[in-house]
Parts: C-alpha cells; sequence; structure tokens
C-alpha cells in the first residue's frame, strides 16, 4: 500500500483563527484519528506541499484531535514545528506515488494546488461533502458558485479517488461532471459516523419542554420559520409553550433571524441561542429534547440527524431525499416550506403522552448507525482499486 498524506492544512488555519470545529472539521480530525502513526501531516499552499516526518506527524495529529489533553501545549507556535516543516520540505520529493487525502475542499478553488500537486506525483483523494454552491447558490454567500464550481472542477481534473459521503452528494456529482464534461474519477460513498460523545449530564438543563435546532444560523437552514411559527405559538398559548434552543454559530445573510433574536420581546425567554457549545453539553441538550428540529432547504449529508438518531432522540425534518438515504421512515418529514404542518408536528410532540413521538421512538429501534469502521472500510476499497489500477502502486 502506498504512503499516506493528510492534508492538515485547513485544521491548522482554522486553529490558530480559534475557531469551532465545523462538520467538514470533524471528518477531518477522524482521519487523524484513524491514521495516526500510520501517516504523515502534509501542508499546502498555492501548489506548495510539504510533508512532515512521522514522528512531527503524530504530534501535530494528537495535538488537533485532543486539544483538551494539550491546552497548554505551544508547539504550534515553536521552533520545532518549524523544524519539522524545513525537514519535510527537504524530504517532500520522497513521497512521489505517495496517496494525499484532502478532506476538508483546502486549497481546491485554486490553479495553482492542482498544478503543484501534479508536479509532485502523488495521488490525489478528495473528500467531496456537498454540491451546494452550485445547485442552490441562491443558500450561500456572493461568489460560491464560481469558487465551488472551480472546486469541483479541479477535483474532476486531478483527483484519483473521490469519497461522497452520501449517494445524493455522488448523484449531483455525477450530474455536473458532465455538464462540464468530465469523466468521474474512481469514487465511493462512505457515510460519516456521529462524533458526539455519549457523555451527558441525567439533569435536564432545562425544566420546561423544549426543541432544539443544531446548526449554523444561515438562509438555508430555515431559521426564520422556526422563529416566526414561536412567535405564533406564543400569540396563541402564551407562556405555555415549549422552547427553543437554537445552538450553533451565526453565519452570513441572517439578519433577519438576529433581529428576531435580539429584539423579539415575544421570545425573549422562550427561545435561546447557544453559539459556543461543549460535545457533553451539547450532547445533553440534545437528549432531553422533545425532538431535533431540522428544516433545511438542502443539505448535503446532515449530521444532525444521524446525531439525534444515534441517541434516540425523535427529529422532525425536511423531507429531503439525502434525509430518506439514512433514516427511511423513522423521522417525521414535512415540506420546509409547510409552516403549517411544522406548527402542528410541533404541538404534537410538545405533548408529553404524544402518540406520534412514541410511534417514532418505536421506528427508531431499527435505526442502523453509520460507523467510522465502516467509512474506513469503503475507503480502504477504493485505495485497493486505486492501487489495481497503477499496477499494484
Amino acid at each position: 500500500m502506498s504512503e499516506i498524506l493528510i492534508d492538515v492544512s485547513r485544521l491548522l488555519f482554522r486553529r490558530f483563527a480559534n475557531r469551532l470545529p465545523t462538520g467538514i472539521d470533524r471528518v477531518s480530525l477522524e482521519y487523524l484519528r484513524h491514521y495516526v502513526g500510520a501517516a504523515h501531516a502534509a501542508l499546502s499552499y498555492r501548489g506548495l506541499l510539504v510533508a512532515l516526518p512521522r514522528k512531527e506527524s503524530e504530534h501535530l495529529f494528537r495535538l488537533l484531535y485532543e486539544p483538551a489533553v494539550h491546552r497548554h501545549e505551544h508547539w504550534l507556535f515553536s521552533p520545532r514545528l518549524i523544524l519539522a516543516i524545513f525537514k519535510g520540505a527537504w524530504a517532500s520529493r520522497a513521497f512521489k506515488g505517495a496517496i494525499l487525502f484532502n478532506t476538508g475542499h483546502m486549497g481546491l478553488g485554486d490553479e495553482r494546488y492542482a498544478a503543484g500537486m501534479r508536479r509532485r506525483g502523488v495521488k490525489l483523494v478528495f473528500m467531496v461533502h456537498d454540491l451546494i454552491p452550485i445547485t442552490h447558490p441562491e443558500y450561500c454567500r456572493p461568489g460560491e458558485l464560481e469558487k465551488h464550481t472551480l472546486r469541483m472542477r479541479n477535483v474532476l481534473r486531478i483527483a484519483h479517488g473521490i469519497v461522497a459521503n452520501s449517494k445524493d452528494t455522488l448523484a449531483n456529482l455525477l450530474i455536473f461532471s458532465k455538464a462540464v464534461s468530465r469523466e468521474m474519477p474512481l469514487s465511493v460513498v462512505a457515510p460519516l459516523a456521529p462524533g458526539l460523545t455519549r457523555l451527558r449530564s441525567a439533569v435536564r438543563p432545562i425544566a420546561e419542554p423544549y426543541f432544539v435546532v443544531l446548526s449554523t444560523i444561515e438562509p438555508r437552514k430555515n431559521h426564520l420559520m422556526l422563529l416566526q411559527l414561536w412567535r405564533r405559538l406564543r400569540e396563541e398559548s402564551g407562556e405555555s409553550v415549549p422552547r427553543l434552543i437554537i445552538i450553533g454559530q451565526r453565519g452570513w445573510e441572517c439578519e433577519n433571524v438576529v433581529d428576531l433574536l435580539e429584539r423579539s420581546e415575544l421570545l425573549r425567554g422562550y427561545v435561546f441561542e447557544l453559539s459556543r457549545c461543549g460535545d457533553v453539553e451539547l450532547a445533553t441538550y440534545l437528549h432531553h429534547a422533545q425532538a431535533l428540529l431540522f428544516p433545511s432547504f438542502v443539505e448535503g449529508y446532515g449530521m444532525p440527524l444521524i446525531e439525534a438518531l444515534a441517541a434516540r432522540v425523535p427529529v422532525i425534518a425536511s423531507d429531503l431525499a439525502v434525509f430518506r438515504e439514512f433514516a427511511g421512515e423513522i423521522p417525521e418529514y414535512a415540506d420546509p416550506l409547510d409552516a403549517h404542518h411544522w406548527l402542528a408536528l410541533i404541538k404534537e410532540y410538545s405533548n408529553p403522552n404524544s402518540e406520534q413521538r412514541r410511534a417514532q421512538l418505536t421506528r427508531m429501534q431499527s435505526f442502523r448507525l453509520p460507523t467510522w469502521e465502516q467509512h474506513f472500510a469503503q475507503l480502504e476499497s477504493l485505495l485497493m482499486r486505486l492501487d489495481d489500477a497503477n499496477g499494484g502502486g
């Protein structure tokens, strides 16, 4: 089997910026855990590639995925890392034919990245998380359509292998490949396992019944509809309404949502925003919820749905193909535009004697949780096909 390199550029950048890990980051961290001691850390910038020696790579991997253990560690800023980078730059030419994993879309919008990777002769395996900026640009930042189109063009042009998180994502990539007249590289669907800790408090975080939303606040997540529904509930029922817990950082173009959160007197004390929430606290909020609410207009995977079902928490979700791909008929589904249906389901699931909620808990017993063992087994099958396609190495 070829040497393994893992591009940690995105993880390092976000660590320096003191940003909380996103869903993409959590996937990347699982790759570090799986390959620690058996892979090299790679740093890339505009076509430059540096592969750190094995010992320094292992140290860096652990520093990234065990931040609490290393909270007083300053190795990231030490001469040791600088020396490791210089040693890695000197030795990088020895990695011709190695497998390079890029799990975070980092650098893919730069033509120099593509050219630089080709010059170094590494075999590139990319994780594709979604094509939302291409299929639904209206929900993304201005310019993301052009940026993501370039990323996916480069993936199709230089990838030796592609790992998709869902059949839905892979199907969208196939449609895109035909639209730009590019052949699909070898590919595999490898679902993602939940990353939340199973440690949680048995004590309810709040006494009243409540629902949880777990996502960045951005237009496609449909927070605005939920807040309008909570206004309606307050107007109809006064104080006897469930609480809404919004867990996630504020994103882009969400001014209307922020206005309601900050200025609506009706919602004050009934809707709570948690922008920074540790895993144990998050798992506790989820565990005691009446249900997870997931009214997105589009998703590439939908990790909160997997997290909720893994915790045996009911889900009310948009009727999206990717959700049915993994959850089947277990959740309650509703059109993300059908506010009346959402309101009826929220009222039903607020009832402590809800038959619909009890029925979903029964259906949940058939849920088969994706595991990282299954993910990496699929990945290894792709690597074997790559080896076979290249004559064994």
